[in-house]
């Protein structure tokens, strides 16, 4: 690591080790990680994630990682990726299911009181829905 990304690294306050960034929490981990797939998948290149990023820190407030995760979720909406009205019903979402969560206990999207119950799959061998099977054979 050269000194002008030690000196980045303080400058941004970003955790780091020798191998690189560190994570205070998996959901920073998380926002890094969709932050690299999204440019490796032709998103946005890292030139507009500069500026995004760039224009969040310069209006202040939060940790690093929350300026990343608002700064992707700006640029993901700018570039009509996604929806702002799908970012922020995904917000509520999580803010019900962190509310409906029991201290201690992971939050999931699954208790959000208002999700609908998931499908289950069906197996290869399950029959097609219709009157229940008699248990024998007609013949």
């Amino acid at each position: 690591m050269s000194r002008c990304d030690d000196a980045t690294a303080e400058a941004l306050s970003l955790p780091r080790d020798a191998e690189g960034p560190v994570f205070a929490e998996p959901w920073e981990a998380q926002a890094f990680a969709m932050a690299v797939a999204l440019h490796e998948a032709g998103c946005f290149g890292w030139g507009e994630w500069a500026e995004a990023l760039g224009r969040r820190i310069a209006s202040g407030g939060g940790s690093y990682y929350a300026q990343w995760l608002d700064a992707l979720e700006a640029l993901l909406a700018e570039k009509g990726i996604v929806a702002p009205e799908a970012l922020e019903a995904r917000r509520q979402a999580w803010a019900r299911a962190a509310a409906a969560t029991p201290h201690g206990r992971p939050i999931t999207l699954a208790a959000d009181p208002l999700a609908s119950p998931p499908t289950a799959p069906a197996s290869a061998g399950s029959r097609p829905p219709g009157p229940p099977s008699t248990g024998h054979l007609a013949g």
